[in-house]
């Protein structure tokens, strides 16, 4: 898959997702504007061009985006091995579906989650 930013100073390719995942935690929806869907690969698998900045939203994680057009790109945690990328960032369909919502206990309350897919508090 290939991917990049809105301005496409930044872009990346990335080998096959091993999940897709809805999150609705508070962070994603601030920086989203919205629940943040992201699919999921090994972190040696990305080939990314262009000057990504990362933010520290949290003590364990830091998000990757581009700093002249804003798009969140990635998503990070100090201790795994794989990383999350934006599947709306992805330039040709991604063939991927959601397989969870992730931190439903923040989820926004002006929508409802309708669909029949597992949900995670957490």
């Amino acid at each position: 898959m290939q991917g990049s930013c809105l301005c496409k100073k930044i872009t990346f390719k990335v080998g096959q997702t091993t999940s897709a995942t809805a999150c609705h935690c508070s962070q994603c929806r601030k920086q989203s504007g919205h629940y943040w869907a992201s699919g999921n690969a090994p972190f040696d698998s990305f080939e990314i061009s262009g000057d990504v900045k990362w933010y520290r939203a949290s003590d364990v994680a830091q998000r990757g985006f581009c700093s002249t057009c804003g798009s969140f790109l990635f998503w990070k945690h100090d201790d795994e091995d794989k990383m999350s990328f934006s599947l709306g960032a992805i330039d040709d369909p991604t063939n991927v579906k959601i397989q969870r919502h992730i931190f439903v206990a923040d989820k926004g309350d002006y929508y409802d989650l309708t669909d029949d897919l597992p949900q995670r508090t957490d």
